[in-house]
């Protein structure tokens, strides 16, 4: 069984919640896999992971270079085990994986702007508990993070 968390953006965009996300990952002495929809999402997240400031350094990479199996943070649109290893599993802009079960964690976050990728965090979540994952709910609020019934 997977800890799925369900992460529902309301008050800041995903390039600028994942940093902070990731940070704990790391922090923890953790490994992540970001899962993109699209190859061009997956580039622009690299692009925004350097400058981030809030952990001041993301080391990461795209999927596909020399050095995947250094990486702590590996991004990428392939539903494949991630060759850094990651227990930790990113979900983002709609990307959806077979293998949640091979994780510890997984992280699905959602644009709660977007009634289209609610819609489809809604289908995610009820095919998880389906499957007998633990669920968890989070929703941005003033001061963070905030664990939702």
């Amino acid at each position: 069984m997977t800890e799925i968390g369900f992460y529902h953006l309301t008050r800041t965009p995903l390039d600028q919640a994942l940093p902070r996300l990731l940070g704990r990952v790391l922090a923890a002495g953790g490994r992540a896999h970001v899962l993109c929809g699209e190859a061009e999402r997956a580039r622009a997240l690299d692009a925004s992971l350097w400058p981030a400031s809030d952990p001041d350094w993301l080391p990461h990479g795209l999927a596909g270079g020399e050095h995947d199996a250094l990486q702590p943070i590996l991004l990428g649109t392939e539903d494949a085990p991630p060759a850094n290893g990651a227990r930790f599993l990113v979900l983002v802009a709609g990307a959806e994986s077979g293998r949640l079960a091979d994780y510890d964690r997984v992280l699905d976050l959602f644009d709660g702007g977007d009634p289209e990728a609610v819609a489809a965090a809604r289908r995610r979540w009820a095919a998880a508990k389906a499957a007998g994952h633990a669920l968890t709910y989070w929703q941005q609020g003033a001061g963070g993070w905030e664990k939702k019934g």
